[in-house]
């Protein structure tokens, strides 16, 4: 999190968008009664304004590029919302890589580690969309598999009327 804070290339996530604003708000907060408290004397200090915006406005163009926008659409009054609240585009855009880390190959949606499942990657997370992808295949609920007398699984055709618990 917060690599290149300046740099208006690239994305960022949410949370680190939000972080940015707060520690902005929080900044510019001090900054103000610092000046008003000293009457004036310490106006030099509206200086360090620069930064602090430059810093505000490089965190929302990397915001809207997470998003799939160009980085001027920060100025659409209120888009602030909608950059703290939408989600990012998954995979790589034209902006760069996911800040999230996640890739879509061939359909499917790849989480952690490398991107590729094929390099160096021994567990993925894959989410095809389709439903559960869990490995147990055992139970009653099974109808492939039958436990005969002595607890032996043996292969069957599928359920038949009240054939549940045999």
């Amino acid at each position: 999190m917060f690599k290149n804070p300046f740099s208006f290339d690239g994305r960022i996530r949410r949370t680190e968008y939000g972080l940015s604003f707060i520690i902005y708000a929080v900044a510019a907060g001090i900054i103000n009664v610092i000046v008003e408290e000293s009457r004036g004397d310490a106006a030099f200090l509206m200086i360090a304004y620069i930064p602090l915006l430059w810093f505000l406005w490089a965190q929302g163009a990397k915001r809207c590029h997470d998003v799939g926008n160009n980085g001027w659409w920060q100025l659409i009054p209120f888009y602030v919302f909608w950059l703290i609240f939408q989600d990012g585009q998954p995979g790589s855009n034209q902006y760069g890589e996911n800040p999230k880390g996640i890739q879509i190959m061939g359909g499917q949606t790849y989480q952690g580690g490398t991107n590729n499942p094929t390099q160096g990657n021994s567990n993925p997370q894959i989410n095809t969309g389709s439903g559960y992808q869990g490995g147990y295949s055992g139970g009653h609920n099974n109808p492939t598999t039958n436990c005969n007398q002595t607890g032996q699984e043996t292969q069957r055709d599928g359920y038949k009327d009240g054939d549940l618990y045999n």
